[in-house]
């Protein structure tokens, strides 16, 4: 495979994207969901009486609703960015029409107005201008942060699944492989099944986290982001006794 060749150089007034030639500065979610979906079948061939793979069938729904555009959030989202539309331009053409009818009354009469007229005019046409600027960013902010609301819901179903997947291996210890059948306080593992339930664990706690990611891919807004890393950090520390979990049964033979 020849060794690919380096990306042109970018202008200096480039917007800070990724490279149009690059592949790998881009989350995708395709990816994220083809992912997730062959973890589940993995799971399921091979532990098919778990729900550990119904829980990663959640997952795989959840990755699919961050990506789709669908949804009652959604659609109304479109229509408050429709309806904040409409209220900039009714805003815009009021002010701008009181402005073109002030200005066509000067034109008739400019000898009508003296110097100190002329105060109580622009005093109005400030007062204007900073009304109808609070308007805009009003409206502006209303499909803003329905969109926050819509990721930040999202994100706290990210956080509840991350926690159904930490119960699901909280109480397969090592130690429980020794007692033998489930009835008996044992755990009907072996060994070796029971490094791979780990295993997938740990693996769907990471696509928690990257499916988490997803939301950072588009979008500058702080408590988006918060949230993201709270997600990221969560999934990573219970991985982290996941594999703790694991090194105990390498360690020790059981």
């Amino acid at each position: 495979m020849p060794y690919p060749a380096e990306l042109p150089a970018r202008p200096d007034d480039h917007d800070d994207a990724p490279p149009a030639g690059s592949r790998y500065q881009h989350l995708e979610s395709a990816a994220v969901r083809e992912s997730t979906a062959a973890l589940q079948k993995r799971i399921y061939s091979r532990f098919p009486d778990r729900g550990l793979w119904e829980v990663c069938g959640e997952l795989v729904g959840l990755v699919d609703e961050v990506t789709s555009g669908g949804g009652i959030s959604r659609r109304r989202i479109r229509l408050a960015r429709l309806l904040s539309r409409l209220g900039i331009i009714a805003v815009l053409a009021i002010f701008g029409g009181a402005i073109v009818l002030a200005a066509i009354s000067i034109w008739e009469k400019p000898d009508s107005l003296g110097p100190v007229d002329w105060l109580p005019l622009l005093e109005t046409v400030v007062n204007n201008l900073v009304f109808a600027g609070i308007a805009i960013f009003f409206l502006v902010a209303i499909p803003e942060r329905l969109e926050r609301a819509r990721v930040l819901r999202l994100v706290h179903r990210l956080r509840s699944l991350a926690h159904v997947i930490d119960m699901h291996q909280l109480t397969k210890v090592p130690e429980r492989l020794q007692r033998g059948s489930r009835e008996e306080g044992g755990l009907d593992l072996t060994r070796e099944q029971l490094t791979h339930y780990f295993d997938y664990c740990t693996e769907m706690l990471s696509l928690v986290g990257k499916t988490a990611a997803l939301f950072a891919e588009d979008t500058t807004d702080g408590d988006v982001l918060d949230a993201v890393e709270g997600i990221e950090t969560l999934t990573s520390d219970m991985a982290r006794k996941v594999w703790q979990k694991i090194a105990v049964l390498q360690s020790q033979g059981f």
